[in-house]
């Protein structure tokens, strides 16, 4: 299966890297817009429950989005 194969396996892990990188900051972006959307426009950093939850989410995305790749590429 294309999915298991060496190269499979490269273009999910590059895939997932690239998308955690990518969208780290999108989200701490969107983090700070929903937290502080009736005040001045500022940049601080989640709580780290709210980090560990933040990536949690990204890691099982990023995972889907490489598979996706994979899957859609054959």
């Amino acid at each position: 299966m294309y999915i298991t194969s060496h190269t499979g396996v490269h273009i999910i892990v590059i895939s997932f890297f690239v998308y955690l990188f990518v969208n780290l900051f999108e989200n701490l972006i969107h983090y700070n817009i929903g937290r502080f959307s009736n005040q001045q426009t500022r940049l601080e950093l989640p709580t780290t429950q709210d980090f560990i939850k933040i990536a949690i989410v990204m890691c099982l995305f990023a995972l889907l989005q490489g598979l996706l790749t994979v899957y859609l590429n054959r």
